[in-house]
């Protein structure tokens, strides 16, 4: 049986046709929102995991009923390629990604963990990310990816335009370059 679901999806309001037994990464993929990936179809591996109403979730065992009205948000949502969110570039910054197909999951879960705790410990960034897999990292690189974007979700960290090292501090003087010259 057809359904149609309303809901809001990465800011826009949207309708979608679907199957009852539809979860919402079936709608998601059939609409060609394909950042969410579909891993274990049983909540396991977190690769699906996009935001509802401001909530990790995962996709593939979310049932399509309950998500009419709702608000989603997808990896899709988050930054571009000129202009990636703070939990993007430091997931380039630091190679915390290889194959990439967990990245969206992590990087979602990890942008709504930090909005609930924006200054965690190694521990509390391990346990928020315990529902979502990684079979190339060994997870440190992301670990260290996670407290790179507390810091420069906190503002106390410049971030290179062009994604390379930032310059915290520039102190020079008298080499004609006007920073600090006096």
């Amino acid at each position: 049986m057809t359904v149609e679901i309303d809901l809001t999806l990465n800011g826009e309001e949207r309708t979608f046709e679907a199957e009852r037994s539809d979860s919402l990464l079936d709608v998601l993929r059939k609409n060609g929102y394909t950042g969410a990936k579909r891993g274990c179809d049983t909540g396991n591996c977190g690769f699906c995991t996009v935001t509802v109403d401001g909530e990790s979730t995962m996709s593939c065992i979310e049932p399509v009923a309950t998500i009419d009205g709702a608000t989603v948000e997808t990896i899709e949502s988050l930054g571009t390629q000129d202009d990636l969110h703070p939990v993007q570039s430091a997931f380039v910054d630091n190679a915390a990604l290889q194959c990439g197909f967990c990245i969206p999951g992590m990087i979602m879960r990890s942008r709504d963990f930090l909005a609930e705790n924006p200054d965690p410990d190694r521990e509390e960034i391990r346990a928020a990310l315990s529902d979502n897999l990684c079979r190339c990292t060994g997870y440190e690189k992301i670990l260290d990816a996670v407290e790179d974007a507390a810091e420069r979700m906190d503002g106390d960290t410049a971030v290179a335009a062009d994604g390379g090292q930032p310059v915290d501090d520039v102190s020079c003087s008298g080499c004609g370059c006007g920073v600090n010259d006096e």
